[in-house]
Order: C-alpha cells, then sequence, then structure tokens
C-alpha cells in the first residue's frame, strides 16, 4: 500500500502525462536457448526403499520398486504384470529382480519356468549358483522316479482337493461338469478320503490316496452313494463315467506319471528360490494348464504361511492361467487370499491380446485388474493402443510403446507412469543371459558363466557403497534433526 505522499505523486504524474504502460520488445530466440525458461520436470518416484530396477529415462533418476514397501499407501495390491514381444528384456527384468529380492532375508520365490534352452529351464543357471535343484516335472523322467505332485496330497484341504479335480477336468473337458457327473466325482472323492486312515493292510500309517483310486471309484461307485440320491447304482456310474476317462488320461495315458501318485518327497519348501521346470511340458497341450492349477493349489496349502515373509510368485507364459476360466478361478482365489499373508504374484504375457479376447476374458478381467503394477515392453502400434485401452494409460505412454528400445519399459505403478530403462549388472548379465542359442555365446559353457572374482568384486564394492549411502543418509537426517532443534 502507497503512503500518501506516493499516491498524490502517481495521481499528479499520470495527470500530466497519462497513464503510460510499459512496452516490451519481442526477443527472438532459438528453442535451444528458450528451453532454459521452461525447466524440466519429472514424476515424483516411488521412494528410496526396496529393489533397484534400472534409471528413470527422462530424469535419469533411479527407479526403485518394492510392492511390499509400497503396499497400502501407493499401491493397492501387490501383484505385478509384465508385458512385451519377446526380445525386449522381460526374461532379464525377471531375474535380476529376483536376484536382487532375495538379497532381503525375509523374501522366497517361485517360479514356473515355462521356457526351455539347452534341454533345462532359463532359471537352471540361477538356481544352480544359489545351490539349488529345479523341480523338474517331466512325464517321461516321471515314470522313472522322476517328480510327482499329487491332487490328493493330504497338506491340501478336502475342499482344495475338490475343487482342484474338478478343474483339471474342466479343463480337460473344455466345459464345467454338469450337476452330475459333479455329484459322481463328489461322492468318488468321498468314499476314497474314508477309505485311507490306515495303510494297505488295515494297520501302520496311512498312505496318501491318488487319483487311481478316485478313477477305480468312479468306475464302481459304492451302492450308499445311489441310495443317498434315491437313484440306481447304474446312474450313478454313467454320471461318472466322462469323468473317469478324463483323470484315466492322467493316470494311464499321456499325461501319466506328473500326478499319479504321492506328492515326491524332498521338495524343500523353505529354500529361498524354488524353480519348477515346466520346460518339457508342451505348451500346446492341456498338460500346462493343468500342471500350473495342480501347483498353485499345492503352493497355496504348503507354501504359503503366516510367517510374515514376503513371497513372490512368478509365473512365465502365465496366458495358460489366465486364458482357462477354471484355471483363472483358482488363481483369482489365491491372489486374493495370498495377499493377506504376503505374495506378490508376477505374470509374464507377451501380448494381453492372449488374455483379454480369449475364453476367460471376465476372469482375465479380474486378475489383470488386482495387478496395479504393469511393466510394457516393445509391442506393435497396433497392439500397443489395445493394451493402453484395456490398462487405462496415457496418450503419452501409448504412443511411446512403439518405440521402446530392449531394456526400456513403461511402468505404470497405480497411476505412477514412467518411462524406465532396467540395468543389469555385469555379475548378473551371465546368469539371466538367454540367448545363447542364437549367438556365439552358446559355446560357452554354464562353468565359464558364472560369475569371475572381478564381478564379485564389484559386487562387494557396491554392497560397500550402499552402506556408505546409508552412513550418509543417516548422518543427513542427524543434522537435521539436530538444527531443528536448534532452530526451536
Amino acid at each position: 500500500m502507497l503512503d500518501p505522499l506516493g499516491a498524490l505523486t502517481d495521481a499528479f504524474t499520470t495527470f500530466l502525462f497519462g497513464k503510460v504502460e510499459t512496452t516490451r520488445l519481442p526477443v527472438r530466440t532459438s528453442t535451444g536457448q528458450a528451453q532454459a525458461v521452461y525447466l524440466p520436470t519429472a514424476a515424483p518416484g516411488l521412494g528410496d526403499s526396496g529393489v533397484i530396477i534400472g534409471r528413470e529415462v527422462y530424469s535419469g533418476k533411479g527407479y526403485i520398486y518394492d510392492p511390499f514397501q509400497l503396499y497400502g499407501q501407493q499401491l493397492p495390491a501387490p501383484h505385478w504384470l509384465v508385458l512385451g514381444e519377446s526380445g525386449n528384456g522381460k526374461s532379464a527384468l525377471e531375474k535380476t529382480y529376483v536376484l536382487r529380492q532375495l538379497r532381503f532375508r525375509d523374501r522366497q520365490v517361485v517360479v514356473l519356468d515355462a521356457q526351455g534352452e539347452d534341454g533345462v529351464g532359463e532359471w537352471n543357471l540361477i538356481a544352480e549358483q544359489l545351490g539349488i535343484t529345479p523341480i523338474r516335472l517331466d512325464p517321461t523322467a516321471a515314470l522313472n522316479g522322476g517328480i510327482r505332485l499329487n491332487p490328493l496330497d493330504p497338506s491340501i484341504t478336502t475342499t482344495g482337493q475338490l475343487a482342484l479335480l474338478r478343474t483339471i477336468i474342466e479343463v480337460a473337458m473344455g466345459h464345467g461338469l454338469d450337476e452330475r457327473s459333479g455329484f459322481a466325482l463328489k461322492v468318488a472323492h468321498s468314499t476314497v478320503l474314508g477309505e485311507f486312515g490306515g495303510g494297505d493292510d488295515g494297520s501302520g500309517p496311512p498312505r496318501q490316496p491318488v487319483l487311481t483310486d478316485i478313477v477305480e471309484q468312479l468306475r464302481h461307485p459304492e451302492a450308499e452313494a445311489a441310495e443317498a440320491m434315491n437313484v440306481d447304482i447304474d446312474d450313478v456310474r454313467a454320471w461318472g463315467l466322462d469323468v473317469a476317462l478324463v483323470l484315466d488320461r492322467l493316470v494311464d495315458g499321456d499325461l501319466r506319471g506328473m500326478f499319479d501318485g504321492p506328492t515326491s518327497a524332498g521338495i524343500d519348501l523353505d529354500a529361498p528360490l524354488i524353480v519348477f521346470d515346466l520346460s518339457h511340458i508342451d505348451r500346446n497341450s492341456i498338460a500346462m494348464p493343468i500342471l500350473m492349477a495342480i501347483v498353485g493349489v499345492w503352493l497355496e496349502h504348503t507354501w504359503i504361511r503366516p510367517d510374515r515373509k514376503k513371497r513372490i510368485f512368478l509365473v512365465e507364459e502365465a496366458w495358460h492361467i489366465i486364458n482357462s476360466p477354471f484355471v483363472a478361478q483358482l488363481f483369482q482365489r489365491l491372489l486374493k487370499f495370498g495377499r493377506r499373508l504376503g505374495l506378490s504374484f508376477v505374470a509374464v504375457v507377451h501380448h494381453l491380446s492372449d488374455v483379454v479376447d480369449g475364453a476367460a476374458a471376465r476372469e482375465a478381467a479380474a486378475i489383470l485388474k488386482m495387478a496395479s503394477t504393469r511393466t510394457i515392453y516393445a509391442q506393435k502400434a497396433d497392439e500397443a493402443r489395445s493394451t493402453g485401452q484395456v490398462l487405462g494409460l496415457p496418450r503419452w505412454a501409448v504412443e511411446i510403446i512403439p518405440t521402446l528400445t530392449p531394456g526400456i519399459a513403461v511402468w505404470d505403478v497405480n497411476g505412477n507412469v514412467q518411462v524406465v530403462k532396467h540395468l543389469i549388472t555385469e555379475a548378473e548379465r551371465p546368469l539371466v543371459y538367454t540367448d545363447r542359442a542364437m549367438t556365439e555365446a552358446s559355446e560357452v559353457s554354464a562353468a565359464s558363466a558364472l560369475p569371475t572374482d572381478e564381478a564379485r568384486a564389484l559386487e562387494a564394492a557396491a554392497d560397500a557403497e550402499a552402506e556408505q549411502r546409508a552412513e550418509a543418509l543417516a548422518l543427513a537426517r542427524q543434522l537435521q534433526d539436530e538444527s531443528s532443534e536448534t532452530v526451536a
């Protein structure tokens, strides 16, 4: 507010000369110089606690992501969807993410490894480096003492067993069970569980019921089952015939050996990393979704426990799960149940159209809705547009997806959308490299691919640098607190 003398002076000047506006002459310049007027801005990061992924492309800031740290405040669900065409870095991201998560003591990871290379799964080298033997599910090897997973494992609840049996049959048949077939299956399952309270001779420890017992009971149902429904015994047998034929394929057909016996001993559920090697399974057969369903339910009842550990369940070729309505329903329940017990589900898919346009579109939409984190690597323009429409990406992100180079992806973490370049250390590179068959590196043996002394030294230096940064941060916070106290 002007003082009276100043106001009088302004009024007198205006009376004599009129109101004079300041005239600014235009300035001609280049965009290179003018950009200094409009300083660049970058979206805020996700915090400084968690796993280092790489660098945010536009700002150069480090990009750190951890669903367990972000869950609740910034992330409504800890599940993660990874999309992109082959050769753009999805596998490298998955593997480095798992390796870096395992540096935390309270982490456990299960991987369904559906990709094969050199006769083994892609994760074989990482498992060997960590001293872990992959659980290799192979129909031919199972007949010679290989790994078996029993859908009727006693560790699975009765309700879980019946739901799993229904899913196996529905996937194999391609449609849902009708009421009569469902009744025949339920009665057979109940009868089998009632029979195996003791050993084969009526004494000793009970043996696990197996699928063969279910098939036998479907073929020869008990009279009590018919009497309970006031129907003829032949009717109950007829209702269960198709079910018996489907299960017989797992017992004595082309899928025998993997599910038709007690669960193999020696599977270490306390290991930091558990790898199910599915690379010997035909990815186009019904065995893959059936196997994923059995593994998922088995893990739900045996691996996920309320022990405050953070668990990651990573599934490659996840379209086998999401594209089957019956398997998708099982995993939808697993995701809801596991979230309360610290489970983060990671689904890796090549194309979103593989799942949203399939038979399980409704179930797929529900699973996608629970994935609050989406990572999209390079896609063709039309695929990028459909992906952006389904996931609700901003226009600028959709336009940039077709131009992304390998290793760079669009990250959408609950609406925080950034472009991130994934960084791989020299120590990690030999372990995550998955194109040996197409390059000269195919001649390199697994032993030579292990980290060298130089790589170990680099890793140790990185650890030391991280400790120094942590100490510096603690000191800065201490000085800030002391300064605040002084001001007060």
